[in-house]
């Protein structure tokens, strides 16, 4: 299955891009992830921590009753690399089908030309956030099971 137009398109933008370009990118998507609700920042264990990440990363997933993904993160600014992943997954997923996201190759990210630009370490804690949120989005879906 092909991945979602929105996220497809920003790994075009990204292959595309100089190599000194796609810091920028990644940098400026950092910038883009929103702030935690309210509800979700009063009431953290609601948030899964994602350990194979170097810094502090914490998401949630919810689905609305059209089908659609809604996904959050909590992740300090001063992890840029990290932060930048979730804002690339925020903008690419934010209100797809469920049925598409989880669909999404787990590592998408190599056509981006990430790996030319941060380390392998990181690489492996984005591949980490991926497939946590996707199993959040099977686990609701499924009634608490991951199936």
């Amino acid at each position: 299955m092909p991945m979602p137009d929105k996220l497809q398109g920003i790994v075009d933008q990204f292959a595309a891009a100089p190599k000194e370009l796609r810091v920028h990118a990644l940098l400026d998507y950092s910038r883009r992830v929103p702030p935690l609700p309210e509800e979700l920042a009063g009431d953290r264990k609601r948030l899964e921590q994602v350990h194979e990440c170097q810094t502090p990363f914490f998401l949630a997933t919810e689905i609305d009753d059209t089908g659609a993904v809604h996904l959050f993160f909590d992740c300090p600014p001063e992890a840029p690399t990290v932060r930048g992943f979730a804002g690339i997954l925020r903008e690419g997923l934010e209100g797809e089908p469920w049925r598409d996201v989880i669909e999404v190759p787990p590592n998408f990210y190599s056509g981006m030309g990430l790996q030319e630009v941060v380390s392998a370490l990181r690489l492996r804690g984005m591949g980490a956030i991926l497939a946590r949120l996707k199993r959040q989005i099977r686990e609701t879906v499924n009634g608490g099971e991951d199936l």
